[in-house]
Formats: structure tokens, C-alpha cells, sequence
């Protein structure tokens, strides 16, 4: 990687503003409690960097989608609290509706050597997600440098990112580094066999990244809601399985893109499928030629399981973007829980991009397995597309 990083920094003494993704999920049951503080962990290692090299660590993040406005629901309080609890006399919460005033920039000049501020919400001001000029200038008159490491932003151009990075010098986080350094590897110089797995609700989300990795991979394994779209192209039938009818051309496509390269694509075997989506209703496995025409396939079957873990195990690189089927519901969790167990048994390097692949991981208690979970959904995706992410091309070169 040939960007700047953290420890290329001079951060002893200095104002350093850290973009760091603390857009966690809140408990619906209990108000202005955290629900999954993964985020947070995965941006210690950066903030323990600088606190530990006497830098005055500012922090700054959004949380959900406030649209502009100081909306209280959407209040970083319970991350601050987290942290108070963590780093205790060292951290400042610096709350201000408008993100920056006066007090804001008082408090700041204040801190000490090693000490840890977080700002409130970035978009509670409208310019956040316009890369607006004036409050990327206010962020960044507050500090001398800027370091990136909010991987699951970075495909957005935003004023805490994108607009920041091009007024004050700056570098990535060490999220962020690893987040490049294992992806990137993987997808440049991958050891092969080397299998992608792909599922989700839909075809249209994963175009770019089949198409990219065509260029890349040997087998391709499709699951989840979007497996039925390439099935019924094909021929099949898929009852009331999810369809996208105008993406079934587009499948055929890339299938004989795919067998052009010597690439194999291998769609489900079996299916389980039901009535409906909802817990405790009555399933069944079928093979892929018998879905009823009143039923929908939820899940992969065991067959499919089978034949999905043994390409896992006899590769040296997987990737594995979407759930196999409908895994919130326990009836229809198995496929994404066995493809996690077959991950995390792979002597392979094995990579989870983010989003419900990840949350599949962290729920089947495998996350210490597995080489890298990415913490970006939507940037992971694109990172496996090939794209070219805003939140980093704008950081300085080394």
C-alpha cells in the first residue's frame, strides 16, 4: 500500500482528528444502549496508537441518519459513555448540536498530550454528506492532522473525509491499513484455488463484484435470494422463491462469461423452502427440479452444504460477501451458519466482507477463525468490485 499511514505521522504534541466508524447499532429494547460495540473495538488500536505517542486524539463519527439536524435520538452519548468507561479520566465528550462552536474549540485547545475527545454526530450538519467546503474547513482548523481509519465510509465522499483530507496532511488508520493489506493481497496475488462465495437477497447488488471476479477466482458458489434469479434463467422452477425477472439475461451472461474464463459457477442443489418467511412455520427440503409452485426456497439444503464445504475446504483463498438464505430466521439459518463453520475450519485465507456476512460470523461465535472480518458493508463490496474508494485515494502518498 503506498499510502500514508498513522505511524508515518509525527503525532507527539500534535492535534491529530481521527474519522472513525462508530455507527453502531443501538438495542431497540433498551434506549441508548449499545448493541454490537464491534466498531468501536476495531478503532482501538488507532486511538491507543496515538493516546500512547502523545498525540491530543480527536475523535469524529456519525451515527445512523439524522438528515442534517441535531436529532437527540441519533446522539453519540452512548458511544461516549463506552469510552469514558474504557479510557476514564483521559476522554472528553465534546457534544455540540452543531458538531463545531466555540466551546467546542475551547474545550480542544485544552486537552493534553495523550488525552481523547469525541465530537457529536458529523451529520447532524448537512454539509457532512455533501463534502461541504465550510465545514470540512471548521473540522480541520481544529487540528493539524488527519487520519482516516472509518473503512465502512470510505466509499463516500464526505466532508469528514474526502473534504478534510484535502486541507490538512494525512493518512490511513490502522484499520484501514489492514482492511487494504488483506483485501488488496487477496484480490492481486491470491493463493489459488481460490473460491468466492456470494449470496444476498439480490443479483443487482453483486454485479460488479461477479464480474470482477470472474478476472480473479476459480469457483464462484451463489446462495441467498439471489441464487433463484440465475435458476429460474436457467430454466428452473423456482415457485416463489425472490426473482428478479429483468436481471435473468444478465445471469446467463455471466455464467458464459464465467465458463469462458474456466470459472465455475455452482448454484444451490437442494433447497429448504416454506410457505412463508416467518419463525416456527412448517419447512422442507427439496431438490432444485421439485420446488412447488406455491412454495418459496429460503435456505440452501444439506446437499448444497456438502458441495459448498468441500470446494471450501480445498481452497487456499475464499471470499464470502451474503448469507445463504433467510438467516435472521432460525428455520432458514443453517446454510449461512454451516458456510461460516466450513470458513472457519479452512486452513485457507479466508476473508468476510462485511455487512450480514459478517454479523453471520460474529453470531456463530467464529469471528477469531477466520483471517480478516471487514468492517465496511457497502465498501467492502465495492473494494471486491475493484473500485476505486473516495475516503482513501485522498490520503496523502508516502
Amino acid at each position: 500500500m503506498n499510502k500514508k499511514t498513522v505511524k508515518d505521522l509525527n503525532v507527539s504534541g500534535k492535534k491529530v482528528l481521527v474519522r472513525v466508524d462508530f455507527n453502531v447499532p443501538l438495542s431497540k429494547e433498551e434506549k441508548g444502549v449499545i448493541a454490537d460495540d464491534a466498531r468501536i473495538r476495531a478503532a482501538l488500536p488507532t486511538i491507543d496508537y496515538l493516546s500512547e505517542n502523545g498525540a491530543k486524539v480527536i475523535l469524529i463519527s456519525h451515527l445512523g441518519r439524522p438528515k442534517g439536524e441535531a436529532n437527540p435520538e441519533f446522539t453519540l452519548k452512548p458511544v461516549a459513555d463506552w469510552l469514558k468507561n474504557k479510557y476514564g479520566e483521559k476522554f472528553h465528550f465534546i457534544p455540540s448540536p452543531r458538531v463545531i462552536d466555540q466551546n467546542v474549540k475551547d474545550k480542544v485547545n485544552e486537552l493534553k498530550d495523550g488525552e481523547i475527545a469525541l465530537l457529536e454526530n458529523t451529520r447532524f450538519r448537512p454539509e457532512e454528506t455533501k463534502n461541504g467546503e465550510e465545514f470540512a474547513k471548521e473540522l480541520s482548523e481544529i487540528s493539524n492532522l488527519y487520519v482516516n481509519d472509518a473503512f465502512g465510509t470510505s466509499h463516500r465522499a464526505h466532508a469528514s473525509n474526502v473534504g478534510v483530507a484535502s486541507i490538512l496532511p494525512s493518512a490511513v488508520g490502522l484499520l484501514i491499513e489492514k482492511e487494504i493489506d488483506v483485501m488488496g493481497k487477496a484480490l492481486e496475488t491470491p493463493e489459488h484455488p481460490f473460491v468466492s462465495i456470494l449470496g444476498g437477497a439480490k443479483v443487482s447488488d453483486k454485479i460488479g463484484v461477479i464480474e470482477n471476479l470472474i478476472t480473479k477466482v476459480d469457483t464462484i458458489l451463489i446462495g441467498g435470494g439471489m441464487a433463484y434469479t440465475f435458476l429460474k434463467a436457467q430454466g428452473k422452477e423456482i415457485g416463489k422463491s425472490l426473482l428478479e425477472e429483468d436481471k435473468m439475461d444478465l445471469s446467463l451472461e455471466l455464467i458464459k462469461k464465467a465458463k469462458n474464463k474456466g470459472v465455475e459457477i455452482l448454484l444451490p442443489i437442494d433447497v429448504v423452502i416454506a410457505d412463508e418467511i416467518k419463525s416456527g412455520v412448517e419447512t422442507a427440503i427439496v431438490d432444485i427440479d421439485n420446488i412447488p409452485e406455491d412454495k418459496e426456497a429460503l435456505d440452501i439444503g444439506p446437499k448444497t452444504i456438502e458441495l459448498f464445504a468441500s470446494k471450501i475446504k480445498d481452497a487456499k483463498t475464499v471470499v464470502w460477501n451474503g448469507p445463504m438464505g433467510v438467516f435472521e430466521i432460525k428455520e432458514f439459518s443453517n446454510g449461512t451458519n454451516e458456510v461460516a463453520k466450513a470458513l472457519a475450519d479452512s486452513d485457507a485465507v479466508t476473508i468476510v466482507g462485511g455487512g450480514d456476512s459478517a454479523l453471520a460470523i460474529e453470531k456463530a461465535g467464529f469471528k477469531d477463525k477466520i483471517t480478516h472480518v471487514s468492517t465496511g458493508g457497502g465498501a467492502s463490496l465495492e473494494f471486491l468490485e475493484g473500485k476505486t474508494l473516495p475516503g482513501i485515494a485522498c490520503i496523502d502518498e508516502k
